[in-house]
């Protein structure tokens, strides 16, 4: 399957027929993989008509999470969508540009999400800033939101493709490598992923980060999160890896040490 390193998540869903139109867009475009954090009804029955026959084995597997850290979890690669710009969120993606990164990512043996919001409010401030990067699908000014499983459909299938064309331009030896290595086995790519920090490492790291620069004063303000998105975003480029990491921890650590105060 061309996205099997792919997971679609999707946050405060209200209804779960447009979770079975999702599971059915996922089943079209080769992603296995499909949690649901927090959904305000979930109901399998409900859902299944719309999965349609060939999406009800993913259905069955459909896991529902606590919170969208949780649901990120091992992944290597974090897309959050939206439909509001402006403001902060800034340097958006487009579809095409996400296709680009998940073919990338299915060479290195990455795993990536694709984050999605609840169908009339989308995804909230706190979710989109555990995300590395933001993703908007281009629409008409007048009509810029989006049935759920409608931008899921049309993110897959950029994704898809891309996959699909960097497989198609490779060697017929190195391409059946590409695949192997999406299956799981004991490939160089396979093996090249493991080498990279997951969202839940990058997690710790911004946490740990954050302290660091507020007690050198150079993080301040009454929203410290909001001015360290920068910093999520230059980490989101850097796709570090896991030496790269312990390094930049150690340095927390040590930043600690020095500022540590007699009230700690």
């Amino acid at each position: 399957m061309e996205l099997e390193h792919v997971r679609v998540v999707l946050v405060n869903t209200r209804f779960p027929e447009n979770v079975g139109m999702a599971v059915r867009a996922c089943a079209n475009m080769g992603c296995d993989d499909l949690r649901l954090v927090t959904p305000e009804r979930w109901n399998v029955e409900k859902a299944a008509p719309l999965a349609t026959p060939k999406g009800q084995s993913l259905l069955g597997r459909v896991r529902l999470e606590e919170d969208l850290l949780e649901a990120l979890g091992d992944t290597h690669v974090t897309i959050a969508t939206t439909a509001r710009t402006g403001g902060w969120r800034k340097s958006l993606m487009t579809p095409w540009e996400v296709g680009e990164v998940v073919a990338k990512a299915r060479a290195d043996g990455r795993r990536v999400a694709l984050v999605f919001g609840s169908e009339d409010r989308g995804l909230e401030n706190r979710h989109i800033e555990l995300c590395q990067h933001i993703m908007t699908i281009p629409t008409s000014g007048e009509a810029s939101s989006l049935n759920l499983a409608q931008a899921v459909l049309l993110t897959l299938y950029e994704c898809h493709k891309a996959v699909r064309a960097h497989l198609g331009s490779l060697p017929k030896g190195a391409r059946n490598e590409g695949e192997r290595a999406g299956e799981g086995t004991d490939s160089e790519a396979a093996h090249k992923g493991t080498t990279y920090i997951t969202a839940a490492d990058e997690e710790r790291l911004m946490r740990s980060w954050e302290d660091a620069l507020l007690r050198l004063d150079v993080l301040h303000g009454d929203n410290p999160s909001y001015f360290l998105m920068p910093w999520r975003r230059f980490f989101a480029r850097a796709n570090l890896r896991k030496h790269e990491y312990e390094a930049f921890m150690g340095l927390c650590r040590q930043i600690r040490a020095r500022t540590r105060t007699g009230k700690e």
